[in-house]
């Protein structure tokens, strides 16, 4: 599977000009690609201001990807702050090209910022079906609790985008590459670079992974788009060699 990586400096709270900046890197990619990852609230960077910045499921932002995602023929993902039955969400949406989406809520949210104050938490683990790959999706700060991301569905790809500080780079960087060998599965993770309006810096280091922990892309800290293949039945093999995963242990989470 040909995957883009856009790694990118955010607007703050302006997901007009943001939708713009993503327009254009996302037609400069030279070659079809069948997976667009975009960072954690890609248009309107972490805000704790959600009733400024939400929008529907009908709104600008969801069409956008929408038509960005059939223009291109390919899939499009990323999170943007969602306002629904009046509670907001961190939501990671997955656009096909169909214009079919599925889409995951935020299950940890960033207690340290205040995510928790202003948001809801997701309630459900969600894996997506695309051109015969499982892809889990996770936002950010999931990355630190590998219980809820377990592979028990056999997965293929782990999908994480995020708004992750320089401050904690080595945590993102450590972490990503356990959930890679734990899991026997592919790991992407995108985040964003450059200061917000809270003055946290971010410096990227999107990334990705295979199924025994070595890069396929190393850890980025340019604004670029970052193109590279996933091979599914490379990881088959391995997992027939090192049938680690049938060892798990078994277990039940409460997600209520």
């Amino acid at each position: 599977m040909k995957t883009a990586l856009i790694q990118s400096d955010l607007y703050w709270e302006n997901a007009s000009e943001n939708r713009k900046r993503f327009e254009a890197k996302i037609n400069s990619l030279d070659s079809e690609v069948n997976l667009i990852v975009l960072p954690e609230m890609f248009s309107t960077g972490f805000t704790m201001n959600p009733s400024a910045v939400a929008e529907t499921m009908q709104g600008e932002t969801v069409l956008w990807m929408k038509a960005m995602a059939k223009a291109k023929s390919s899939a499009i993902v990323g999170s943007l702050v969602i306002v629904e039955n009046e509670k907001y969400y961190n939501r990671m949406l997955f656009v096909f090209p169909s214009g079919e989406i599925q889409f995951y809520d935020k299950r940890h949210l960033f207690t340290l910022a205040g995510e928790d104050e202003f948001y809801t938490a997701g309630t459900q683990k969600v894996i997506v079906d695309y051109l015969d790959w499982k892809i889990c999706l996770q936002v950010c700060y999931d990355l630190r609790f590998p219980v809820f991301v377990r592979n028990v569905e056999n997965y293929d790809l782990l999908l994480y985008v995020a708004n992750w500080p320089k401050v904690r780079t080595n945590a993102w960087d450590t972490l990503l590459k356990a959930r890679a060998i734990e899991n026997l599965s592919y790991v992407v993770g995108v985040n964003r670079i450059g200061l917000d309006a809270n003055n946290f810096e971010h410096i990227g280091h999107s990334q990705a992974i295979d199924f025994l922990g070595n890069y396929i892309l190393e850890p980025q800290e340019t604004e670029d788009v970052f193109v590279l293949e996933l091979d599914k039945n490379a990881m088959l093999e391995a997992r027939k060699k090192f049938a680690f995963l049938n060892d798990k242990d078994s277990f039940k989470i409460n997600l209520d």
